[in-house]
């Protein structure tokens, strides 16, 4: 039986090994957090491991659907020009009665003007000199009621003399077509022209981007209507066959379609195009003007050979009615029906250009030939001022409005009167119309919403052929004011079926895009940033840049707000908000003017939506700076707006020496609004 040593060493040796044992628990410990450390390390990185493995095949299914998407576009595009003619086949033929308008108008609707003024109501002025205050504010309700009257008169007159011109120009349309059905009987030259070239573009059997464009002449004696007929050009069939994303590259590849497959679509879709006219000519003569069409089919574009524009015959048919009748549309090969039941003639490479011999040409026929269609638009800028009030005028009938022109003396300013019926935005509207070259001035939208004051009108609306400046967009926010530019005024006319260009040559106006898609000048840049904005509050607030010298812009153009959404040079763009921000600028600062060396920020209340808003729930803001591949680089904290303020300096980048840009907080507030707050920067607004 052993016996615990109870001297000195024993009692040391003891101790080192309790302090033995510690170490090793220490020890044993730390392995212990090492490996839970590893072992939670090793989980994260499973996991990151895991979602970006889900990210990336999210990603690519995304890319994948994309490139589907677009490959079903592209079928479903040659689908349509493969059916074109057993589609068209079913179409509802045309007649004269296709042309005979209802005899009857909008009826009247006052909007607001028929909702009588609220009379007050003595219950609730029972406090000491309650009675002198109802009776202040009785007079002046019934003096606002009587004012209601007054416009409401005016504004009754004003339709009813609308009512009855519009009313005697539907009569006198309705009265001549039954001239009309008998001169087509009589076979009048003229008519018959007319009437057939309305036919070809009122049908609606054509694709979009097909032209339509008519020289016609009628022969009277063979009862045979000539024509060269527009047909679309190779580039109507895909050149493409499908959309392939390619993974390895992060991108799509355009799948070519083989060029024998093109060709041959393009050349039956020509067939088809000639068959489906010929067959609209005869549907649509119901009072036997036609035995026979003869059709010539014409392609433009650009010569290789010489590098002039110009039109080639492709198609030639000449064709009666009975032979035409005997054919079973929906179901035959268009080329070879062209080609060998009809004996026309069709290019055997269209695509190169190569043209036929047109069998009968309207310049044969000995009677004028009368072209009609998709032509020289009329100059805008050349235009009659009276008949350009007209056409304004028009555009606003064509958009489902009444409008007419005013008088040329004692108009107070007014060139066309409109009339919206809708019972809830509509009402009275005043138009100025500014045939000018230049920038409209400020002062010719504030005399407008002078005018449209004056007249007690709903909403005023400026036309001009030129352009706006800031100044103007800034004076019109969140007033009744409506800036049409001339680019916008073009590109209205022609979504309306309206014609007319701005000078010698100028195409259509293109068609406006989204703040987003007008950001592709900025991607130019090598390089460039993203400022998104982030605030609390529910006010709705326009951001706004400022491209400057110092404390002036640079000039109109380089003030990038809602009514110009980008600078001269793509360097600064306003683009859609993503990723919780609330508004977004796209700027390239190394694509700045060398001459620019501050971009200034600023925020204001937007009075159309929060009219009685102020700053004061303008909390939390940032600007969150990203990089072009979206990596958040930084947070900027911006000042928080005060009561009374509408508009404020968020902060400027400002160059410095060896061109680095750096940000400097703002914070002055402007009660004025955006109005006021660009006044100090230079642009002109009075």
């Amino acid at each position: 039986m052993g016996r615990r040593s109870g001297g000195l060493i024993g009692i040391w040796a003891e101790q080192q090994r309790i302090a033995q044992r510690q170490r090793e628990g220490q020890q044993q410990a730390v392995l212990r957090q090492q490996r839970d450390a590893e072992g939670v390390q090793r989980a994260y990185e499973r996991d990151v491991a895991r979602v970006q493995k889900e990210q990336k095949a999210a990603y690519r299914r995304h890319r994948d659907d994309d490139a589907l998407r677009r490959t079903r576009e592209l079928d479903a595009r040659v689908a349509v020009l493969e059916g074109l003619l057993a589609e068209g086949c079913r179409a509802r033929a045309f007649s004269v009665d296709t042309l005979r308008q209802a005899e009857e108008v909008e009826p009247f609707a006052p909007g607001p003007l028929g909702v009588p003024v609220a009379m007050p109501d003595q219950r609730y002025y029972q406090e000491r000199g309650g009675r002198a205050r109802f009776e202040r504010d009785w007079y002046a309700a019934q003096a606002a009621d009587a004012r209601r009257l007054e416009q409401l008169a005016a504004y009754r007159r004003e339709y009813d003399l609308w009512a009855a011109g519009r009313l005697a120009e539907i009569r006198r349309h309705n009265d001549g077509l039954g001239g009309a059905a008998d001169a087509l009987r009589a076979g009048e030259p003229d008519t018959v022209v007319e009437y057939f070239s309305a036919v070809l573009f009122a049908s609606t059997a054509w694709p979009e981007g097909f032209p339509r464009e008519v020289a016609a002449a009628y022969d009277r004696a063979g009862r045979t209507f000539v024509l060269d007929w527009d047909l679309p050009g190779y580039e109507v069939v895909p050149a493409a066959k499908g959309i392939k994303y390619l993974p390895s590259t992060d991108q799509d590849k355009e799948v070519p379609r083989p060029v024998t497959q093109r060709r041959a679509l393009y050349r039956d879709v020509l067939a088809q195009s000639v068959l489906l006219a010929v067959r609209e000519l005869f549907a649509a003569d119901r009072a036997g003007a036609l035995e026979s069409v003869a059709l010539n089919g014409y392609v433009g574009g650009v010569d290789p050979a010489t590098g002039l524009a110009g039109r080639v015959c492709v198609a030639s048919v000449v064709v009666g009615r009975r032979d035409f009748d005997r054919l079973n549309l929906e179901l035959v090969g268009a080329v070879e029906c062209l080609t060998g039941a009809l004996a026309g003639r069709l290019s055997a490479k269209p695509e190169e250009r190569i043209s036929v011999a047109p069998l009968r040409t309207p310049d044969q026929v000995g009677s004028e030939v009368v072209v009609q269609g998709d032509g020289e638009e009329p100059d805008l800028l050349a235009m009659d001022p009276i008949a350009f009030e007209g056409l304004v005028a028009e555009l606003f009938r064509a958009r489902g409005l009444q409008a007419v022109t005013t008088r040329r003396s004692n108009d107070g300013g007014v060139d066309v009167e409109a009339l919206d019926s809708d019972p809830i935005s509509g009402g009275s509207i005043v138009v100025q119309v500014k045939r000018y070259r230049n920038t409209v001035p400020p002062t010719a939208v504030r005399d407008l919403y002078g005018t449209v004051q004056d007249a007690g009108a709903n909403k005023g609306v400026l036309v001009t052929t030129s352009k706006f400046g800031p100044g103007s967009y800034t004076f019109a926010n969140g007033k009744p004011l409506t800036l049409i530019s001339g680019t916008e005024l073009v590109d209205l006319l022609h979504q309306h079926g309206l014609r007319g260009r701005l000078g010698p040559g100028t195409a259509p106006a293109p068609v406006p895009v989204e703040p987003a898609a007008a950001a592709a000048p900025a991607e130019a840049a090598e390089d460039f940033n993203l400022l998104g904005m982030v605030w609390s509050g529910s006010v709705a607030l326009d951001v706004c840049a400022l491209v400057c010298s110092g404390s002036r812009v640079l000039g109109d153009e380089w003030f990038v707000f809602f009514n110009n959404h980008s600078t001269p040079d793509g360097s600064v763009v306003m683009v859609a908000s993503t990723s919780g921000d609330r508004a977004a600028v796209r700027v390239g600062f190394d694509a700045l003017p060398a001459r620019a060396d501050r971009l200034v920020l600023v925020a204001a209340v937007d009075p159309e939506v929060n009219p009685d808003a102020d700053l004061r729930g303008f909390s939390d803001a940032g600007i969150r700076l990203r990089d072009d591949a979206g990596t958040e680089l930084d947070r900027l904290e911006v000042s928080d707006g005060r009561p009374g303020e509408t508009a404020l300096v968020l902060g400027s980048f400002r160059r410095r020496a060896g061109g680095n840009w750096d940000f400097v907080l703002g914070g002055k507030g402007y009660r004025g609004g955006l109005e006021e707050l660009v006044g100090d920067f230079g642009i002109q607004v009075d």
